[in-house]
């Protein structure tokens, strides 16, 4: 097939595929600013400490220009990293969910492709190459925003102090990784939800299923639990790059990701058995059976709320921590004799507020994605709620069974999420040590240092626990299902629309 074929074929359709081509343009141009900050992040230079002749540490030159610590000190611009590369992980599962949006309409296009002479690789072909269509544009249009955000936000202060590092620029190899990993990334999601588009030219594919799925997703939760621990493990036996330990936190973070995405299938489907066995009445029945008849469902359109709420646990963990250290070195200081550093206060609210933003932008998207996800089911199914309808199944019972596939696999499986990423934390940091360090000192200050006799003084040692952050993490899962609430909502207004007799004609 030639190119221009192909570029014509994936670029066809109805409004419906137009929609989804502007929707994963969007996604990705979103998850392309993500990355074009990190790699900016990444080229910041300076503020490595550096050891004096007298004993004394102070920062490397080249970052001072920057008020907040997370960017002076380079220590802690991993962490700004590691967080912006996780924020790119809901905007992907987005994309993945905007692929899917008028999945009937785009199988019945490829059906008509293969009776045309098409074969099964050349209509998957044509449908990874729209979407590969559309994350390019979108990641032409990111880098475009991003370049504009970069001249809007550049604002520096009287003494050039600058809030964010728009004076630096990524490095090429970051750059171009970051304008081509997302329509890479997206070509290889659209493979994969799509493998089995056209099996055959009718697009019939019969699946009887024997059993529900398995539990043992949790498996890769555990599995990505260790693999976090895993570099500060290493980190404690030899040296480790920070980019090292930021990438192989991240691995350990998307593994726990991937195990609470997929065991929500497990979790949908011990839901609607429950409902299916204990319910009363037609809500909580058809909302049982069609949750044991698509269990991946949930996992489907959960996908990308879950990911967020994991962030969400280990940003809330780290929240707890970055406190709690906060109040161990003002103790500290209490005992020796300092006053406290009103800056280690600014610093962690700092920080706590940059968490809160990224958590409230991951869930944001996850809602959006959520609602896209939920509109295309409902389209999908048109014609069997059309059809109950016109059986003589109540709205209201239509509606509440919606509202039950929504919210049953939504509680449990959120709460796993929320804490499987506080786990992550309080795998490796449950309490706060501070002091307890040596000085030696010559008793006569005239004598020789090598032989001089000395005096060792112990520091105190302050050593409090991290406490679980239990209204931080109930705020967070209220206001997720509240979100995801609203989401039901407009779906019922779709689904009353979707209700309609004249959905049943077939011609």
């Amino acid at each position: 097939m030639r190119a221009g074929t192909l570029l014509r074929l994936s670029t066809s359709g109805t409004r419906t595929d137009t929609l989804r081509t502007v929707l994963t343009a969007v996604s990705s141009s979103l998850a392309t600013v993500a990355l074009l900050a990190a790699a900016t992040v990444a080229a910041v230079r300076g503020g490595e400490p550096v050891e004096q002749s007298d004993g004394s540490t102070w920062l490397a030159p080249g970052a001072e220009q920057y008020t907040s610590p997370l960017l002076r000190e380079a220590g802690l611009r991993p962490g700004v990293i590691f967080a912006l590369l996780l924020l790119t992980l809901p905007v992907l599962a987005l994309a993945g969910q905007c692929i899917r949006l008028g999945a009937p309409a785009r199988d019945r296009r490829l059906a008509a492709i293969r009776l045309a002479g098409a074969t099964p690789g050349q209509a998957v072909l044509i449908a990874v190459a729209e979407t590969i269509v559309a994350s390019v544009l979108g990641s032409i249009a990111g880098f475009g925003l991003f370049l504009a955000l970069r001249e809007i936000l550049h604002r520096p202060g009287p003494d050039g102090a600058l809030t964010l590092p728009t004076d630096a620029f990524p490095n090429p190899v970051p750059l171009m990784t970051a304008i081509v990993a997302v329509p890479v990334l997206a070509g290889l999601i659209g493979l994969i939800l799509m493998r089995g588009v056209a099996v055959t030219p009718l697009g019939v594919v019969r699946r009887q299923r024997k059993h529900g799925p398995r539990p043992w997703p949790g498996l890769a939760i555990a599995v990505g639990v260790v693999l976090f621990n895993v570099p500060v493990w290493l980190s404690e036996r030899m040296v480790l790059s920070g980019y090292v330990f930021g990438v192989l936190m991240l691995l350990g973070t998307t593994l726990v990701m991937v195990g609470v995405v997929v065991g929500t299938g497990w979790i949908s489907y011990a839901a609607g058995w429950l409902l299916h066995r204990f319910g009363r009445g037609p809500v909580t029945l058809l909302a049982g059976r069609r949750m044991m008849a698509d269990p991946w469902n949930g996992s489907r359109t959960l996908g990308a709320l879950l990911g967020a709420a994991v962030i969400g646990g280990a940003a809330m963990g780290y929240h707890a921590l970055f406190v709690t250290q906060g109040m161990a070195e003002d103790r500290f200081g209490a005992l020796i004799g300092m006053p406290p550093d009103p800056g280690h206060a600014a610093f962690y609210v700092n920080t706590a507020q940059l968490v809160l933003v990224a958590v409230g932008v991951g869930v944001g998207v996850s809602a959006a994605g959520m609602l896209v996800a939920l509109a295309e089911s409902i389209v999908a199914r048109r014609r069997t709620y059309a059809a109950l309808t016109a059986a003589g199944t109540p709205g209201r019972a239509l509606s509440g069974t919606l509202l039950w596939q929504t919210l049953a696999p939504l509680v449990p499986a959120l709460g796993l999420a929320i804490v499987s990423g506080l786990v992550l934390v309080r795998s490796i940091y449950n309490e706060v040590t501070v002091g307890g360090g040596r000085t030696e000192a010559c008793i006569d200050p005239a004598a020789d240092m090598a032989t001089c006799a000395r005096t060792v003084t112990t520091d105190p040692v302050v050593t409090l626990p991290v406490p679980v952050p239990w209204e931080q993490l109930t705020v967070l899962g209220a206001g997720t299902i509240l979100a995801m609430m609203l989401v039901a909502g407009v779906g019922m207004l779709v689904l009353r629309r979707s209700t309609d007799l004249e959905e049943i004609r077939t011609v």
